[in-house]
């Protein structure tokens, strides 16, 4: 069974944080919110936290994994940013986009895109999130809690601990969520393409 993490919108509890991180460090994979909709997070490494995800999810290998990171420095360790690209994905961050960059050695082999090498990369406005990753001190391997055949992801804690029970190990609760995933922008050619249209307003990369 998840165990089941009530965590305050504004003022995260410290203990339960911890808590949360140190099940992260030790393996777990967990729900949890942020700016945009649910995700599913585990930690970088944990071949056994993308095997979950994937099966969870029903992705195949073409699938980018997005890495959800603390702020623009810990961003800058696993994908490479050239000038340009630097100001349009600074002046957008933090906030519901996901970037695809070129992947630096610091992301393993299994979860760059086995053509292209990129990943996701994307840092939250969302003070539970953000809380989560000061305190894990690496970002979370995530993925949008979408299950297959679904339109929207779901919306509300308690109703993921009722349907995931036996297939996550944690959900984190901070209130409803939004329905709407990122704004992806993919950037690996240098060039600005968005990808799929969602929380956060496209015109500034058209």
């Amino acid at each position: 069974m998840a165990k089941y993490f009530d965590v305050h919108p504004e003022n995260p509890q410290a203990r339960s944080i911890a808590q949360i991180a140190d099940a992260v460090r030790s393996g777990a994979l967990i729900a949890y919110p942020t700016d945009s909709c649910y995700a599913l997070g585990c930690r970088l490494g944990s071949k056994d936290g993308v095997d979950r995800i994937r099966a969870i999810r029903h992705l195949d290998d073409r699938h980018h994994f997005t890495l959800m990171c603390r702020d623009f420095a810990q961003l800058g360790q696993f994908v490479r940013v050239d000038n340009d690209v630097f100001r349009a994905v600074k002046a957008s961050t933090p906030g519901s986009y996901t970037f695809i960059l070129p992947a630096t050695r610091e992301v393993p082999r299994k979860l760059m895109h086995p053509k292209k090498k990129t990943v996701g990369v994307r840092i939250p406005d969302h003070v539970v999130t953000q809380a989560l990753l000061a305190e894990l001190g690496e970002p979370l391997l995530s993925s949008t809690l979408l299950l297959p055949d679904e339109e929207e992801p779901m919306t509300q804690g308690w109703e993921i601990k009722d349907r995931l029970d036996h297939v996550v190990d944690a959900v984190v609760d901070s209130g409803e969520c939004g329905t709407e995933p990122t704004t992806v922008v993919d950037f690996s050619s240098g060039e600005a393409e968005i990808v799929r249209r969602g929380a956060s307003d496209t015109s500034r990369f058209e």
